[in-house]
Protein backbone atom coordinates (compact mmCIF):
# COMPACT_ATOMS: atom_id res chain seq x y z
CA UNK A 1 0.00 0.00 0.00
CA UNK A 2 1.59 3.24 -1.20
CA UNK A 3 0.34 6.37 0.57
CA UNK A 4 1.37 9.85 1.63
CA UNK A 5 4.22 8.49 3.75
CA UNK A 6 6.05 7.58 0.53
CA UNK A 7 5.62 11.02 -1.05
CA UNK A 8 9.06 12.03 -2.37
CA UNK A 9 8.19 15.68 -1.73
CA UNK A 10 7.71 15.09 2.00
CA UNK A 11 10.61 16.38 4.08
CA UNK A 12 11.21 16.50 7.82
CA UNK A 13 11.98 19.17 10.37
CA UNK A 14 14.69 16.71 11.46
CA UNK A 15 17.25 18.25 9.13
CA UNK A 16 19.58 15.23 9.08
CA UNK A 17 16.76 13.12 7.63
CA UNK A 18 16.57 15.14 4.42
CA UNK A 19 18.88 13.47 1.96
CA UNK A 20 19.93 10.83 4.50
CA UNK A 21 21.32 7.77 2.70
CA UNK A 22 19.42 5.31 4.91
CA UNK A 23 16.80 6.98 7.09
CA UNK A 24 14.84 9.76 5.38
CA UNK A 25 11.29 10.36 6.56
CA UNK A 26 10.10 7.87 3.92
CA UNK A 27 11.74 4.98 5.82
CA UNK A 28 11.03 5.11 9.60
CA UNK A 29 12.41 1.64 10.45
CA UNK A 30 11.84 -0.03 13.80
CA UNK A 31 14.52 -1.04 16.28
CA UNK A 32 15.51 -1.34 19.93
CA UNK A 33 17.98 1.04 21.55
CA UNK A 34 19.34 2.24 24.88
CA UNK A 35 19.97 5.96 25.33
CA UNK A 36 22.97 6.86 27.46
CA UNK A 37 23.03 3.65 29.46
CA UNK A 38 19.27 3.57 29.97
CA UNK A 39 17.02 0.55 29.61
CA UNK A 40 16.39 -0.88 26.12
CA UNK A 41 13.21 0.36 24.47
CA UNK A 42 11.70 0.46 21.00
CA UNK A 43 12.60 3.24 18.64
CA UNK A 44 12.27 4.57 15.12
CA UNK A 45 15.23 5.86 13.09
CA UNK A 46 14.88 9.30 11.52
CA UNK A 47 18.06 10.77 10.05
CA UNK A 48 20.77 10.76 12.72
CA UNK A 49 18.22 10.54 15.54
CA UNK A 50 16.08 7.84 17.18
CA UNK A 51 12.49 8.47 18.23
CA UNK A 52 11.65 6.84 21.57
CA UNK A 53 8.44 4.80 21.27
CA UNK A 54 8.08 4.57 25.06
CA UNK A 55 7.69 8.36 25.19
CA UNK A 56 5.43 8.47 22.13
CA UNK A 57 3.20 5.81 23.68
CA UNK A 58 2.50 8.06 26.68
CA UNK A 59 1.59 11.08 24.58
CA UNK A 60 -1.88 12.33 23.70
CA UNK A 61 -0.56 12.97 20.18
CA UNK A 62 -1.16 9.30 19.38
CA UNK A 63 -4.47 7.49 19.51
CA UNK A 64 -6.20 4.36 18.26
CA UNK A 65 -4.11 1.78 16.42
CA UNK A 66 -1.12 4.11 16.28
CA UNK A 67 -1.07 4.42 20.07
CA UNK A 68 -1.58 0.67 20.51
CA UNK A 69 1.36 0.02 18.19
CA UNK A 70 3.60 2.46 20.05
CA UNK A 71 2.67 0.83 23.36
CA UNK A 72 3.44 -2.62 21.92
CA UNK A 73 6.81 -1.38 20.68
CA UNK A 74 7.82 0.49 23.82
CA UNK A 75 9.53 -2.41 25.58
CA UNK A 76 12.88 -4.16 25.33
CA UNK A 77 11.85 -6.22 22.30
CA UNK A 78 9.62 -5.52 19.32
CA UNK A 79 7.91 -8.93 19.43
CA UNK A 80 4.57 -7.54 20.72
CA UNK A 81 4.55 -4.90 17.96
CA UNK A 82 5.56 -7.37 15.24
CA UNK A 83 2.70 -9.61 16.33
CA UNK A 84 0.05 -6.95 15.69
CA UNK A 85 -1.93 -6.76 12.46
CA UNK A 86 -0.14 -4.88 9.66
CA UNK A 87 -2.76 -2.14 9.96
CA UNK A 88 -1.31 -1.20 13.38
CA UNK A 89 2.20 -0.76 11.98
CA UNK A 90 0.71 1.24 9.12
CA UNK A 91 -1.19 3.51 11.52
CA UNK A 92 1.93 4.14 13.60
CA UNK A 93 3.97 4.89 10.49
CA UNK A 94 1.41 7.36 9.16
CA UNK A 95 1.09 9.21 12.46
CA UNK A 96 4.84 9.45 13.05
CA UNK A 97 5.34 10.62 9.48
CA UNK A 98 2.80 13.41 10.13
CA UNK A 99 4.48 14.42 13.37
CA UNK A 100 7.96 14.47 11.83
CA UNK A 101 7.01 16.24 8.61
CA UNK A 102 8.22 19.75 7.98
CA UNK A 103 5.66 22.21 9.34
CA UNK A 104 4.08 19.77 11.82
CA UNK A 105 2.46 21.83 14.62
CA UNK A 106 3.52 19.54 17.49
CA UNK A 107 7.25 19.66 16.83
CA UNK A 108 8.11 20.97 20.30
CA UNK A 109 6.76 17.89 22.06
CA UNK A 110 8.07 15.39 19.51
CA UNK A 111 11.57 16.88 19.84
CA UNK A 112 11.60 15.62 23.42
CA UNK A 113 11.22 12.04 22.13
CA UNK A 114 14.46 12.15 20.09
CA UNK A 115 17.98 10.98 20.93
CA UNK A 116 21.15 11.28 18.81
CA UNK A 117 22.04 7.81 17.56
CA UNK A 118 25.69 8.55 18.35
CA UNK A 119 24.89 8.41 22.06
CA UNK A 120 22.79 5.25 21.91
CA UNK A 121 23.42 1.52 21.95
CA UNK A 122 21.53 -0.55 19.38
CA UNK A 123 20.23 -4.01 20.26
CA UNK A 124 18.62 -6.93 18.46
CA UNK A 125 15.16 -5.73 17.41
CA UNK A 126 13.41 -8.83 18.72
CA UNK A 127 13.84 -11.90 20.87
CA UNK A 128 14.43 -14.36 18.03
CA UNK A 129 12.76 -17.62 18.92
CA UNK A 130 13.72 -19.45 15.73
CA UNK A 131 16.00 -18.81 12.76
CA UNK A 132 15.78 -20.62 9.43
CA UNK A 133 18.30 -20.12 6.64
CA UNK A 134 17.18 -20.72 3.07
CA UNK A 135 19.29 -21.32 -0.04
CA UNK A 136 17.30 -19.20 -2.49
CA UNK A 137 20.20 -17.53 -4.31
CA UNK A 138 20.40 -19.71 -7.40
CA UNK A 139 23.59 -18.18 -8.79
CA UNK A 140 25.39 -18.85 -5.51
CA UNK A 141 24.06 -22.40 -5.53
CA UNK A 142 25.31 -22.88 -9.10
CA UNK A 143 28.72 -21.40 -8.37
CA UNK A 144 29.27 -23.53 -5.29
CA UNK A 145 27.86 -26.61 -6.98
CA UNK A 146 30.25 -26.26 -9.92
CA UNK A 147 33.22 -26.40 -7.55
CA UNK A 148 32.14 -29.77 -6.18
CA UNK A 149 29.89 -31.22 -8.91
CA UNK A 150 30.96 -29.65 -12.23
CA UNK A 151 28.63 -31.82 -14.29
CA UNK A 152 25.61 -31.46 -11.99
CA UNK A 153 25.91 -28.26 -9.91
CA UNK A 154 22.26 -28.13 -8.80
CA UNK A 155 20.70 -31.06 -7.03
CA UNK A 156 17.39 -32.24 -8.57
CA UNK A 157 15.20 -30.71 -5.87
CA UNK A 158 16.51 -27.12 -6.09
CA UNK A 159 14.05 -25.75 -8.65
CA UNK A 160 11.07 -27.52 -7.10
CA UNK A 161 11.36 -26.68 -3.40
CA UNK A 162 12.78 -23.76 -1.38
CA UNK A 163 15.76 -25.43 0.29
CA UNK A 164 16.46 -24.43 3.89
CA UNK A 165 17.81 -25.60 7.22
CA UNK A 166 17.17 -24.60 10.82
CA UNK A 167 19.96 -22.37 12.09
CA UNK A 168 20.96 -21.25 15.56
CA UNK A 169 19.02 -18.26 16.91
CA UNK A 170 21.10 -17.84 20.08
CA UNK A 171 24.23 -16.69 18.21
CA UNK A 172 22.60 -13.98 16.10
CA UNK A 173 24.13 -10.62 16.94
CA UNK A 174 23.50 -7.05 15.89
CA UNK A 175 25.93 -5.13 13.69
CA UNK A 176 29.22 -4.25 15.36
CA UNK A 177 29.64 -7.38 17.45
CA UNK A 178 33.04 -9.06 17.09
CA UNK A 179 33.16 -12.34 15.15
CA UNK A 180 35.29 -14.91 16.95
CA UNK A 181 36.96 -17.38 14.62
CA UNK A 182 35.39 -20.80 15.27
CA UNK A 183 37.23 -24.05 15.87
CA UNK A 184 36.14 -27.52 14.91
CA UNK A 185 37.01 -30.64 13.00
CA UNK A 186 38.29 -30.39 9.43
CA UNK A 187 39.82 -32.84 7.00
CA UNK A 188 42.09 -32.08 4.07
CA UNK A 189 41.16 -34.02 0.89
CA UNK A 190 44.39 -36.02 0.97
CA UNK A 191 44.49 -36.60 4.74
CA UNK A 192 43.73 -39.94 6.34
CA UNK A 193 42.02 -38.45 9.40
CA UNK A 194 40.47 -35.15 10.49
CA UNK A 195 42.23 -32.61 12.67
CA UNK A 196 40.91 -30.08 15.18
CA UNK A 197 41.66 -26.37 15.17
CA UNK A 198 40.53 -22.89 14.17
CA UNK A 199 38.91 -22.44 10.79
CA UNK A 200 41.33 -21.34 8.07
CA UNK A 201 38.60 -20.76 5.48
CA UNK A 202 36.31 -18.25 7.19
CA UNK A 203 33.83 -16.64 4.82
CA UNK A 204 30.90 -14.24 4.56
CA UNK A 205 27.46 -14.81 3.08
CA UNK A 206 25.55 -11.86 1.64
CA UNK A 207 21.90 -12.34 2.56
CA UNK A 208 18.68 -10.61 3.51
CA UNK A 209 16.83 -11.35 6.72
CA UNK A 210 13.04 -11.68 6.71
CA UNK A 211 11.29 -10.73 9.96
CA UNK A 212 8.08 -12.60 10.75
CA UNK A 213 5.18 -10.47 11.94
CA UNK A 214 1.94 -12.20 12.80
CA UNK A 215 2.51 -15.93 13.03
CA UNK A 216 0.32 -18.96 12.51
CA UNK A 217 -1.07 -21.65 14.74
CA UNK A 218 0.53 -25.09 14.76
CA UNK A 219 -1.00 -27.18 12.00
CA UNK A 220 -2.42 -24.20 10.08
CA UNK A 221 -0.26 -23.39 7.02
CA UNK A 222 -0.02 -19.87 5.65
CA UNK A 223 -1.37 -19.75 2.06
CA UNK A 224 0.77 -18.04 -0.56
CA UNK A 225 -1.87 -15.34 -1.01
CA UNK A 226 -1.56 -14.36 2.67
CA UNK A 227 2.17 -14.87 3.21
CA UNK A 228 3.22 -11.27 2.53
CA UNK A 229 0.98 -10.03 5.34
CA UNK A 230 3.01 -12.18 7.76
CA UNK A 231 6.28 -10.46 6.80
CA UNK A 232 6.94 -7.47 9.08
CA UNK A 233 10.04 -6.30 7.25
CA UNK A 234 13.59 -7.01 6.15
CA UNK A 235 17.15 -6.54 7.39
CA UNK A 236 20.64 -7.25 6.11
CA UNK A 237 22.21 -10.55 7.17
CA UNK A 238 25.71 -12.01 7.06
CA UNK A 239 25.64 -15.73 7.83
CA UNK A 240 29.36 -16.22 8.52
CA UNK A 241 30.60 -19.61 7.35
CA UNK A 242 33.61 -21.78 8.18
CA UNK A 243 34.04 -23.53 4.85
CA UNK A 244 36.64 -26.08 6.00
CA UNK A 245 34.51 -27.17 8.94
CA UNK A 246 31.45 -27.32 6.71
CA UNK A 247 33.11 -29.53 4.07
CA UNK A 248 33.81 -32.21 6.66
CA UNK A 249 30.62 -32.09 8.75
CA UNK A 250 27.75 -31.21 6.40
CA UNK A 251 26.90 -34.70 5.16
CA UNK A 252 24.36 -36.09 5.79
CA UNK A 253 22.47 -33.49 7.86
CA UNK A 254 23.79 -30.15 6.62
CA UNK A 255 25.63 -27.25 8.33
CA UNK A 256 26.33 -27.38 12.04
CA UNK A 257 29.42 -25.82 13.69
CA UNK A 258 30.32 -24.17 10.38
CA UNK A 259 27.35 -21.83 10.77
CA UNK A 260 26.18 -21.78 14.38
CA UNK A 261 29.00 -19.64 15.80
CA UNK A 262 27.69 -16.27 14.54
CA UNK A 263 25.18 -14.53 12.31
CA UNK A 264 25.27 -10.73 12.00
CA UNK A 265 22.21 -8.63 11.19
CA UNK A 266 21.57 -4.92 10.71
CA UNK A 267 19.78 -3.39 13.72
CA UNK A 268 16.68 -1.97 12.02
CA UNK A 269 13.50 -3.63 10.75
CA UNK A 270 12.83 -1.86 7.47
CA UNK A 271 9.10 -2.45 7.42
CA UNK A 272 7.05 -3.97 4.65
CA UNK A 273 5.12 -0.70 4.60
CA UNK A 274 8.29 1.31 3.88
CA UNK A 275 9.27 -1.16 1.16
CA UNK A 276 5.94 -0.96 -0.69
CA UNK A 277 7.25 1.25 -3.55
CA UNK A 278 10.16 -1.10 -4.10
CA UNK A 279 8.20 -4.27 -4.75
CA UNK A 280 8.83 -5.64 -8.24
CA UNK A 281 7.81 -8.65 -10.28
CA UNK A 282 9.58 -11.89 -9.53
CA UNK A 283 11.92 -12.48 -12.50
CA UNK A 284 10.63 -15.04 -14.96
CA UNK A 285 12.18 -18.46 -14.63
CA UNK A 286 14.45 -19.59 -17.46
CA UNK A 287 12.77 -21.55 -20.21
CA UNK A 288 12.56 -25.18 -19.26
CA UNK A 289 12.52 -24.62 -15.50
CA UNK A 290 9.55 -26.19 -13.69
CA UNK A 291 6.77 -23.87 -12.58
CA UNK A 292 6.30 -23.63 -8.80
CA UNK A 293 3.79 -26.10 -7.41
CA UNK A 294 0.30 -24.73 -6.92
CA UNK A 295 0.76 -24.09 -3.18
CA UNK A 296 3.83 -21.95 -3.99
CA UNK A 297 2.33 -20.03 -6.89
CA UNK A 298 0.29 -16.84 -6.50
CA UNK A 299 -0.38 -14.25 -9.20
CA UNK A 300 0.07 -11.34 -6.79
CA UNK A 301 3.31 -12.77 -5.44
CA UNK A 302 4.69 -13.25 -8.94
CA UNK A 303 3.67 -9.69 -9.84
CA UNK A 304 5.22 -7.99 -6.80
CA UNK A 305 6.96 -10.55 -4.60
CA UNK A 306 10.54 -9.44 -5.30
CA UNK A 307 12.36 -6.33 -4.08
CA UNK A 308 14.36 -3.63 -5.88
CA UNK A 309 17.24 -3.70 -3.39
CA UNK A 310 20.89 -3.06 -4.23
CA UNK A 311 23.37 -4.88 -2.01
CA UNK A 312 27.09 -4.22 -1.52
CA UNK A 313 29.91 -5.83 0.45
CA UNK A 314 32.96 -3.89 1.67
CA UNK A 315 36.19 -5.29 3.12
CA UNK A 316 38.69 -3.49 5.33
CA UNK A 317 41.84 -5.11 6.75
CA UNK A 318 43.85 -4.04 9.79
CA UNK A 319 46.66 -2.94 7.47
CA UNK A 320 44.27 -0.88 5.34
CA UNK A 321 42.97 0.92 8.40
CA UNK A 322 46.51 1.60 9.63
CA UNK A 323 47.34 3.08 6.21
CA UNK A 324 44.03 4.97 6.16
CA UNK A 325 42.92 3.17 3.03
CA UNK A 326 39.15 3.18 2.63
CA UNK A 327 37.27 -0.11 2.71
CA UNK A 328 37.08 -1.65 -0.76
CA UNK A 329 33.87 -2.89 -2.34
CA UNK A 330 34.27 -6.53 -3.24
CA UNK A 331 30.72 -7.28 -4.36
CA UNK A 332 27.64 -5.50 -5.77
CA UNK A 333 24.54 -7.68 -6.01
CA UNK A 334 20.75 -7.23 -5.89
CA UNK A 335 17.80 -8.94 -4.24
CA UNK A 336 16.17 -9.64 -7.61
CA UNK A 337 18.60 -12.54 -8.08
CA UNK A 338 16.71 -14.70 -5.57
CA UNK A 339 15.04 -17.71 -7.18
CA UNK A 340 12.27 -17.88 -4.56
CA UNK A 341 10.29 -14.99 -3.07
CA UNK A 342 10.09 -14.26 0.65
CA UNK A 343 6.41 -15.19 0.57
CA UNK A 344 7.24 -18.56 -0.97
CA UNK A 345 9.72 -19.17 1.85
CA UNK A 346 7.06 -18.36 4.45
CA UNK A 347 4.45 -20.57 2.80
CA UNK A 348 6.80 -23.50 2.33
CA UNK A 349 8.04 -23.20 5.91
CA UNK A 350 4.49 -23.64 7.21
CA UNK A 351 2.98 -26.01 4.63
CA UNK A 352 3.70 -29.04 6.81
CA UNK A 353 2.09 -27.38 9.82
CA UNK A 354 5.08 -25.62 11.41
CA UNK A 355 4.13 -22.52 13.37
CA UNK A 356 6.02 -19.26 12.91
CA UNK A 357 6.01 -16.67 15.68
CA UNK A 358 6.44 -12.88 15.81
CA UNK A 359 10.15 -12.09 15.77
CA UNK A 360 11.23 -15.28 14.04
CA UNK A 361 13.88 -14.67 11.39
CA UNK A 362 14.44 -16.21 7.96
CA UNK A 363 17.64 -15.87 5.95
CA UNK A 364 17.31 -15.82 2.18
CA UNK A 365 20.57 -17.57 1.40
CA UNK A 366 23.55 -16.00 -0.34
CA UNK A 367 22.58 -13.56 -3.10
CA UNK A 368 25.02 -13.56 -6.03
CA UNK A 369 24.77 -12.14 -9.54
CA UNK A 370 24.85 -14.37 -12.63
CA UNK A 371 28.24 -12.82 -13.53
CA UNK A 372 31.32 -12.15 -11.40
CA UNK A 373 30.43 -8.56 -10.42
CA UNK A 374 28.33 -9.46 -7.41
CA UNK A 375 29.44 -12.74 -5.90
CA UNK A 376 28.17 -12.98 -2.34
CA UNK A 377 30.96 -15.06 -0.77
CA UNK A 378 34.72 -15.41 -0.92
CA UNK A 379 34.21 -19.06 -1.80
CA UNK A 380 32.89 -17.80 -5.13
CA UNK A 381 35.09 -14.72 -5.50
CA UNK A 382 38.31 -16.70 -5.07
CA UNK A 383 37.16 -19.92 -6.75
CA UNK A 384 37.41 -21.87 -3.54
CA UNK A 385 40.58 -20.06 -2.50
CA UNK A 386 42.49 -20.87 -5.71
CA UNK A 387 42.39 -17.29 -7.02
CA UNK A 388 42.87 -14.85 -4.11
CA UNK A 389 41.72 -11.26 -4.58
CA UNK A 390 44.23 -8.40 -4.35
CA UNK A 391 43.39 -5.42 -2.14
CA UNK A 392 44.48 -1.76 -2.49
CA UNK A 393 47.06 -2.31 0.27
CA UNK A 394 48.75 -5.01 -1.81
CA UNK A 395 47.44 -7.74 0.50
CA UNK A 396 45.65 -10.76 -0.88
CA UNK A 397 42.70 -12.65 0.53
CA UNK A 398 41.46 -16.13 -0.21
CA UNK A 399 39.42 -16.19 2.99
CA UNK A 400 39.08 -13.85 5.98
CA UNK A 401 41.96 -13.20 8.34
CA UNK A 402 41.91 -11.85 11.88
CA UNK A 403 41.38 -8.08 11.87
CA UNK A 404 39.33 -8.13 8.67
CA UNK A 405 36.09 -6.17 8.85
CA UNK A 406 33.16 -6.97 6.57
CA UNK A 407 30.33 -4.50 6.00
CA UNK A 408 27.13 -5.08 4.04
CA UNK A 409 25.10 -2.13 2.77
CA UNK A 410 21.63 -2.24 1.23
CA UNK A 411 19.42 0.37 -0.42
CA UNK A 412 15.97 0.20 -1.98
CA UNK A 413 15.66 2.32 -5.11
CA UNK A 414 12.85 2.98 -7.57
CA UNK A 415 12.11 5.77 -10.03
CA UNK A 416 9.94 8.47 -8.51
CA UNK A 417 10.62 7.55 -4.88
CA UNK A 418 13.18 8.48 -2.25
CA UNK A 419 15.75 5.73 -1.73
CA UNK A 420 15.87 4.12 1.71
CA UNK A 421 18.53 2.02 3.42
CA UNK A 422 19.08 -0.53 6.14
CA UNK A 423 21.91 0.88 8.21
CA UNK A 424 25.10 -1.02 9.04
CA UNK A 425 25.69 -4.77 9.01
CA UNK A 426 29.29 -4.99 10.11
CA UNK A 427 31.52 -7.47 11.90
CA UNK A 428 35.25 -7.73 12.56
CA UNK A 429 37.00 -11.09 12.77
CA UNK A 430 39.01 -11.70 15.94
CA UNK A 431 41.16 -14.68 16.84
Amino acid sequence: MIDETHDPARTSWVSSANGHADFPIQNLPLGVFSPGGGAPRGGVAIGDLILDLSLAARSALLSGEAKAAAEAGAGATLNPLLGLAPSARRALRRRLSELLALGAPDRAEVETWLYPVSGCTLHLPAAIGDYTDFYAGIHHALNVGRQFRPDNPLLPNYKHVPIGYHGRASSIRVSGAAVRRPSGQKKAPDAEAPTFGPSARLDLELELGVWIGQGNALGEPIPIGEASSHIAGLCLLNDWSARDLQAWEYQPLGPFLAKNFMTTISPWVVTSEALAPFRIAQPARPEGDPAPMDYLFGDADQASGAYALDLEVFLSTAQMREQRIAAVRISASAARHLYWTAAQMVTHHTVGGCDLNPGDLLGTGTISTPDDTGLGSLLELTRGGAQPITLPSGETRAFLQDGDELSIAGHARADGYVAIGFGPCTGMVVG
